[in-house]
């Protein structure tokens, strides 16, 4: 046995080789190693014990085959052992297969160069399978997981690497075989390490070019959303100035009701003071509803409900916002008022036969779930983004603002579509 120690030794290290690097390519499924130890010790028995018997005969050819035999259990027995798909797995074979048939011709091409040139193929093979799992494992890993969520690009030029070295492995003596076709495989061989590094640097390309464009995205939505957001600031800046200008009104109209309520109490007329205070009370504005404690939401709330309730909507509104928010509550509430906008003008195009309702709910568990829902039309309809279809040219910039704020923030935006009614979701 002695004798065809190095022969043995060869087989070991190829074989811990072989699993260790599959084990490197693969996703394992179970994080306990020792079923996957265990399944690597009875794949090496089984292959050491069959190549034994071959090297006693000195029949290297048989061996080479018995080892593609060997391959293909390892193919199929540790499949289960691993979470990445059919093809995914199939193409993780197919470069293993390649890696392994350009080692074994490099062992066996440079092993002259050592003393011991039986030791030397072994030592060759230890080197070089370590190489790739190191670098698999340091710069290759991440890409490599892309590469096999693109299998059906990249399997046709890896099939096809495999398919020529099989052919100039196969056809006689493998030994002959390797020393007749020496150029050919080591032409094979530089250009089976052209072809997955051409497969990984293009897909890091790629994947730097989505990056940039997911940047620009960004950067583009960003930009959108401070338009609409400057918009929406310069109408309510007009609507302040317009309560600015009411409030004026008011104070120099409160100057003169003053006066004359003090002209009738100089002259001891109470009873005409007191009809005329009675008066001036029923005609005051009401006091405005108070739905949240954040004043700016409870502003624009407060607007649009009774914009709802004059055109005979009927409302169902509970917030629970508080005065701090972890977001900009001028932004928050030009979410809400082009959400409540929305349903509002939802509500007046529906036909007299249905009843308006606007239902607006807000719950505050560490983060804000809007739901609010309206009755709609059977014309409302979401576009291939799941986002509001805009039903004319320059219309639909509310629900930009929408989708803009929810970007920025990284909120959950979702609406739905159902039973005649229009219901969107935001969490925030």
């Amino acid at each position: 046995m002695s004798e065809h120690f190095p022969d043995l030794l060869r087989a070991l290290v190829t074989d811990l080789m072989l699993i260790l690097l599959l084990c490197t390519m693969a996703m394992p499924k179970y994080r306990a190693k020792i079923i996957y130890v265990a399944a690597t010790a009875v794949i090496l028995v089984a292959n050491l014990g069959a190549n034994y018997y071959f090297y006693r005969a000195g029949d290297y050819t048989a061996v080479f085959y018995v080892d593609l035999a060997m391959l293909l259990v390892i193919g199929i027995a540790l499949k289960p052992l691993f979470a990445d798909g059919i093809m995914q797995w199939c193409f993780s074979y197919i470069t293993m297969i390649n890696i392994y048939a350009a080692i074994v011709f490099l062992s066996y091409y440079f092993r002259a160069a050592f003393p011991d040139p039986a030791y030397g193929n072994t030592f060759l093979r230890l080197i070089l399978f370590a190489a790739v799992i190191l670098a698999f494992r340091r710069w290759v890993s991440k890409l490599y997981r892309q590469v096999l969520d693109y299998w059906h690009i990249y399997i046709l030029p890896a099939s096809a690497l495999l398919l020529c070295f099989l052919g100039h492995f196969f056809g006689g003596d493998i030994q002959q075989m390797l020393t007749a076709n020496d150029s050919p495989l080591l032409y094979l061989t530089l250009l089976g390490l052209s072809i997955y590094v051409a497969i990984v640097h293009s897909l890091q390309t790629l994947t730097r070019q989505y990056r940039l464009r997911e940047q620009n995205l960004a950067v583009e939505a960003q930009r959108e959303y401070l338009q609409l957001a400057t918009t929406g600031m310069a109408a309510r800046l007009q609507l302040m100035e317009a309560a600015s200008t009411q409030n004026s009104r008011a104070a120099h109209d409160r100057r003169h009701f003053n006066r004359v309520l003090s002209g009738l109490l100089e002259r001891g007329q109470t009873a005409e003071a007191a009809a005329l205070l009675q008066r001036d009370d029923r005609a005051g504005p009401e006091l405005a509803q108070v739905f949240c404690e954040n004043p700016v939401v409870n502003a624009a709330v407060a607007h649009y409900a009774g914009l709802a309730e004059q055109a005979g909507i009927r409302t169902r509104i509970e917030l629970d916002i508080p005065a701090e928010l972890k977001v900009d509550a001028l932004e928050l509430s030009m979410v809400v008022a082009n959400l409540l906008e929305n349903a509002v003008h939802a509500c007046t195009r529906l036909s007299r036969e249905r009843q308006p309702a606007i239902r607006f709910i807000c719950r505050n568990a560490g983060r804000l779930l809007l739901e609010m829902e309206n009755s709609c039309g059977a014309d409302a309809k979401l576009d291939a983004a799941g986002q509001p279809a805009a039903r004319a040219q320059g219309r639909g910039i509310g629900s930009r603002s929408v989708a803009a704020f929810a970007r920025k923030y990284d909120a959950e935006l979702l609406y739905r579509i159902e039973a005649g009614s229009f219901r969107v979701r935001l969490l925030v």
